[in-house]
This record gives C-alpha cells, sequence and structure tokens, in this order.
C-alpha cells in the first residue's frame, strides 16, 4: 500500500483497467469479456507473476483479443485492402447500394 493514495487523491484509478469487466455492470449483465477474464485470473491465482506469465499467455491474450481487437481489426484491414486491389484491378464492382448510387426510399 502506497503511503499517499495518489490516484484516489486525482480521482483516477489506473488498477481497474484490466480488471473492468469484473466491476458491478448496468442491469446486472455480465459484461461482454467477463468470460475471457475469468479464466486469466483463475489460471493464475495463486502462481506467482513470473509463473503466471509464462503458464496464463493463452488466457491473457485471449483476454486482451477481446479487450482491444486487435486481431480482428487487422484481419478487416487486410480484406479491404484486397477489395480495393480487386476493385482496382477491375475485378470486382461493389454493389450500387455500397456506392451511394442507390435511389432514395420513401
Amino acid at each position: 500500500m502506497p503511503f499517499w493514495g495518489l490516484q484516489k487523491q486525482l480521482g483516477i484509478d489506473v488498477d481497474s483497467f484490466l480488471l473492468r469487466q469484473s466491476m458491478p455492470q448496468p442491469h446486472g449483465q455480465a459484461a461482454v469479456c467477463h468470460a475471457f477474464e475469468r479464466e486469466w485470473v483463475e489460471c493464475g491465482h495463486g502462481l506467482g507473476q513470473t509463473r503466471a506469465r509464462r503458464e496464463c499467455q493463452l488466457e491473457y491474450e485471449d483476454f486482451m483479443e477481446c479487450m482491444k481487437r486487435t486481431k480482428l481489426t487487422q484481419r478487416l484491414r487486410t480484406i479491404l485492402e484486397q477489395r480495393d486491389r480487386m476493385i482496382k484491378q477491375g475485378k470486382y464492382t461493389p454493389p450500387e447500394h455500397h456506392m451511394g448510387k442507390e435511389e432514395p426510399r420513401p
């Protein structure tokens, strides 16, 4: 425990970044990544920090992917680049409703 509670005095809580899924949620529903966080915490419970990093790496990666969606955004970026390449080569033409040429609806 620190001598000065700097986080408390400034009104910030840095420690809850990773464990924010366990906090009370509105309407009593579990958070989206709660299951991944729970697996990660249960895996590392009772282990030392160094050993937990080594043994619980898969659980931690799953949890971080659920939180940050880095693999998903990389995949979507690759798909969009491929679509743009195909449009440039003339192998693919997007539908009219994707190009903004659709007739207005009443």
